[in-house]
């Protein structure tokens, strides 16, 4: 099984056409069981889109912003059917991003979907708000039943949003998940550098996740992040970022045996996409 994340940029990313058909062609060729994408947008002045009419499309209780003609999910969801690879997805607005894009997370599934949910993890609330944060989730039926969720965390340091806050009614949340016997992944742009102690990634860690880069058998260096980029220029550019950062991660609740993780779309074996790397595992 491949279980793919990626914080997409979509939109944003100059050239972002030519770079979604490249994305488009690597899920065609890897055709990942569960994709997790973050910074997956739409501009807000953009024509509705009817959603009755997108493949696949499963959506998101309580969302009240509708598909834009064009949203960068609804987009990759068509050209992929159109190839034969037909995903179930849903997608989620999560705030204003850039003053002119609906920001939002999606998931896309091969596996059969039973029931699709967000939650907000910030104390803010307001869409206008580019603090705001939010995390879906899907779960999947038989033979495979588990939860799915995508998230794009705040900042370590952050005086109003911090991270530590934001984890713990996350992790909250999902120990009633957990209690029910459920595996859960944890996937998405987590903003805290791996090599960063006492930070983030420890948080994470030491609440039982298991980080499924340490876990597999192949792996490359892991980084997600190879330059500065948007939400940490004001940052120390130190040496974690000269050497690159590993940003980006699949967390799972239970030992799973990951076969190989690496980095996709990193200019390596496929063009980049995006200002992040994705990650790719493949699991047994």
């Amino acid at each position: 099984m491949k279980i793919m994340t990626m914080n997409t940029h979509s939109l944003i990313e100059t050239g972002f056409r030519q770079k979604r058909e490249w994305f488009a062609q690597v899920i065609l060729r890897e055709r990942p069981e569960i994709l997790a994408l973050q910074e997956v947008n739409q501009t807000m002045a953009a024509p509705v889109l009817d959603a009755g009419a997108v493949g696949g499309y499963r959506p998101c209780p309580k969302v009240e912003v509708p598909l834009k003609e064009d949203n960068y999910a609804a987009w990759l969801a068509e050209r992929l059917a159109g190839e034969g690879l037909a995903y179930t997805w849903t997608w989620l607005p999560m705030k204003v991003g850039y003053d002119r894009y609906d920001e939002g997370m999606a998931l896309f599934s091969l596996l059969p979907v039973a029931e699709a949910e967000s939650f907000r993890i910030s104390q803010a609330d307001d869409y206008s708000n580019w603090k705001t944060r939010k995390v879906l989730g899907i779960r999947t039926g038989e033979p495979q039943a588990s939860w799915y969720y995508t998230v794009h965390m705040g900042w370590w340091d952050d005086g109003e949003e911090p991270f530590d806050r934001q984890w713990k009614i996350l992790n909250e949340y999902l120990d009633e998940k957990k209690a029910g016997g459920a595996r859960v992944w944890l996937m998405g742009d987590f903003n805290s550098p791996s090599q960063v102690r006492g930070q983030g990634y420890d948080r994470v860690t030491g609440d039982g996740w298991l980080d499924s880069y340490e876990l597999a058998e192949r792996k490359d260096s892991g980084v997600t992040v190879g330059h500065v980029i948007d939400g940490w220029r004001e940052r120390p550019s130190g040496e974690e970022v000269q050497k690159g950062m590993r940003l980006d991660y699949l967390f799972t609740s239970k030992p799973v045996r990951v076969l190989s993780s690496r980095a996709v779309c990193n200019g390596d074996r496929e063009p980049q996409v995006s200002d992040h790397y994705g990650v790719m595992i493949e699991t047994v």
